[in-house]
């Protein structure tokens, strides 16, 4: 397989609609999207100790930031390699804005609320021990994925992700993310400002993931903040694993246990390859 950053394998992309990356740009003589017109944005930073959005610009202000873990150096050197290695061997297929992914996960249709295990193998063999690493973790004892999703971001090709919130009537209350071979900046934002401490226009909140760092969204950071990969914050090649939990509806007592129960036991038999 052509490694994913080699000049000639970018020679289409998948980008619909309003998406955008820099390959459809020149080919159809487009600019990149902006928003109309200026607009005021409040620009926070995020302490991990303090777990405080503290502000970048202006006066100094700060205001609580929960829902947010991040575990430095989840990963060591020698792993990030393996890991690399492993899904460069696989093929990336396109995805939007200048993505490419691997899906290991059940086949959803999430307007018709519709799931089924399909071709799903399960998770693939090296994410076991990374499970078994994230479940130390007091706040991840009882994480068990269902879903892994790995994107390819290279500036090349102008990639990125718009602001968005996960689906939460399949995948539940925590996202959990590796990110691999490059710092980046996870932007997350609340268009609705926050009118509670004073902030009427809305707000952007940036929280550094470092190189092989691990980071939760939980909680409001989960549910009522959107969060992108701004393409201005990719700068080389990264790589990044998402992995998904249940929702209560397909856990125990839940109205599709049965379903979800079937779908675990395929994601953690571990032997699985990219759909």
């Amino acid at each position: 397989m052509m490694a994913p950053d080699s000049p000639d394998d970018v020679t289409s992309c998948g980008c619909k609609g309003i998406r955008r990356c820099l390959l459809c740009e020149k080919l159809k003589g487009i600019g990149h999207l902006e928003a109309n017109g200026p607009k005021i944005v409040h620009n926070f930073l995020y302490n991990p100790e303090m777990k405080l959005a503290i502000r970048k610009d202006a006066e100094p202000a700060s205001f609580p930031f929960p829902g947010v873990f991040l575990w430095e150096n989840f990963i060591s050197e020698e792993e990030e390699k393996e890991l690399i290695s492993n899904m460069d061997q696989d093929v990336w297929n396109q995805s939007q804005s200048g993505r490419r992914k691997q899906d290991f996960g059940p086949k959803v249709n999430f307007k018709k609320r519709k799931v089924r295990v399909g071709s799903f193998s399960g998770l693939p063999a090296l994410s076991q021990k990374l499970v078994l690493r994230m479940q130390q973790e007091p706040s991840l004892a009882d994480f068990q994925p269902v879903e892994q999703c790995n994107l390819d971001y290279h500036p090349e090709r102008g990639s990125a992700i718009d602001p968005h919130l996960d689906d939460s009537w399949l995948w539940g209350e925590r996202l959990v993310t590796i990110n691999m071979l490059s710092d980046t900046i996870l932007t997350m934002s609340l268009e609705q400002g926050l009118p509670e401490v004073g902030l009427a226009e809305e707000v952007h909140v940036a929280v550094h993931l470092p190189c092989r760092s691990l980071v939760v969204l939980y909680g409001e950071a989960r549910h009522r903040w959107k969060h992108a990969i701004h393409r201005m914050d990719v700068h080389e090649r990264r790589v990044c694993s998402t992995y998904r939990e249940l929702s209560a509806e397909f856990l125990p007592r839940g109205q599709q246990a049965e379903l979800g129960a079937q779908l675990l036991d395929t994601a953690l038999s571990f032997q699985g390859a990219p759909i």
